[in-house]
């Protein structure tokens, strides 16, 4: 009933948008010779503000044409190199004019998180990495997309992808995992080690992510334990409606993620949005318009599967099956000792309030076989969640890290790059 509402109110507003589109439209027009003045933009930004709030915003495309490789423009081919019901595999090619050395045939693996936002959140990511290696990045199907007939997809499946996807890439390949995707990633490298699997990645950095959320517990992980995987079942657990492909699927839809992600911050919402207002009245459109970019992609949200959050919900931030040793992948433990190959590299934030300091470190005490030179762990210093793998701090201080980790990790990996 929750998703119908939602869809009814959405279709309710709907005629008072294009009302206000037609009127921005007339004021805006240049044919109009009052467009440019101040009382245009008093009227206009309002009309603004409610198309903003009251808008469905559809999935981002990544946008990501070239790159620069030692001061050369190269471009960059975005291509779909695997398609599964849930996911696509997008690679985007660096394309050279010469036959590059051998340190710029990386393969990396980023595991977008599947927590709420698509996985042009890490746009910025890609862009960062992409001088030193070819990208590979999971892009999450929203869950109201695909059809009953397809299946379930729980974190068992998560693991399966994350497998079937360095097997894909070959041995010699790097895998970096942002947030929520570092639990399953952590668990895929465990059993391809375990398993002596050639296609082992000679690399793996985990950023962000509740390896441990015992440790330094936010307010995120203190709701999970509080409320228990029962009440979320009963109060945020929804069929997807008709039309959608995914009708009568049972998901956690993606306004409901949006709200909780609004309401954690939202004195800071407002204040942005309320900057918004005198930015566009006073006509100042670069401010305006770095707002619009962040927020286009904040509010672009998709469902997850209501078996894949829940076991999340439960393994993770209720039971901590990982740090505890009870974590199993289809009836077989995850060990991830079994790790001896694999160098291990953790990035945490020093303010980050959703994965608290050492949630993410604690891997390094999971991975007791690993050796020191192997390992590394950095705290970027006054940077949140979001600042540990996009904007100024991550493209200055962590991702060059990680490059040099990548790095020296092919250098002791016995793989070869393909």
């Amino acid at each position: 009933m929750l998703y119908y509402l939602y869809e009814l109110n959405h279709a309710a507003v709907a005629p008072w948008r294009n009302a206000a589109n037609l009127s921005r439209f007339f004021w805006k027009n240049p044919a109009n010779p009052m467009s440019n003045t101040q009382y245009a933009r008093s009227i206009t930004a309002p009309l603004d503000m409610f198309e903003r709030l009251t808008r469905r915003y559809g999935k981002p495309e990544f946008g990501i044409h070239s790159t620069n490789v030692d001061g050369v423009e190269t471009p960059v081919k975005m291509t779909s190199v695997l398609k599964k019901p849930f996911c696509t595999l997008l690679k985007f090619e660096r394309e050279f004019q010469n036959k590059p050395r051998r340190w710029q045939r990386q393969k990396l693996l980023i595991v977008a998180p599947m927590s709420g936002h698509y996985s042009t959140l890490l746009r910025g990511t890609v862009t960062d990495m992409l001088p030193y290696a070819d990208i590979y990045i999971t892009d999450w199907v929203d869950a109201r997309q695909v059809p009953l007939a397809q299946g379930n997809f729980d974190l068992d499946d998560y693991i399966d992808y994350v497998i079937e996807m360095l097997q894909l890439l070959g041995p010699g390949s790097h895998i970096m995992a942002v947030c929520q995707p570092s639990v399953p990633v952590l668990a895929a490298v465990s059993l391809m080690s375990e398993d002596k699997d050639p296609n082992v990645p000679a690399s793996m950095t985990l950023m962000g992510g509740p390896i441990d959320s015992q440790r330094n517990p936010t307010l995120v992980n203190d709701l999970a334990v509080q409320r228990g995987v029962d009440w979320f079942r009963r109060n945020v657990i929804v069929k997807v409606p008709f039309p959608h492909r995914g009708f009568m699927r049972d998901v956690y839809p993606g306004f409901l993620q949006l709200t909780g992600f609004m309401t954690m911050n939202l004195d800071r919402h407002i204040d942005a949005h309320r900057e918004l207002f005198w930015h566009m009245v006073e006509g100042d459109g670069d401010s305006a318009e770095k707002h619009h970019e962040f927020y286009d992609e904040y509010m672009s949200v998709m469902d997850l599967t209501a078996e894949f959050y829940l076991q999340s919900v439960e393994r993770v931030f209720v039971n901590h099956d990982l740090p505890n040793n009870t974590f199993v992948h289809r009836d077989r433990p995850v060990k991830p000792s079994a790790i001896t190959t694999t160098s291990l590299m953790t990035v945490e934030g020093e303010r980050d309030d959703i994965s608290g300091l050492g949630q993410t470190e604690a891997a390094h005490d999971l991975c007791s076989n690993l050796s020191d030179k192997k390992r590394i762990h950095h705290v970027e210093p006054k940077v949140g969640h979001y600042g540990v793998f996009n904007g100024r701090r991550f493209q200055s201080n962590i991702a060059p890290r990680i490059v040099e980790f990548i790095r020296s990790s092919t250098r002791w990996s016995a793989g070869k790059l393909a």
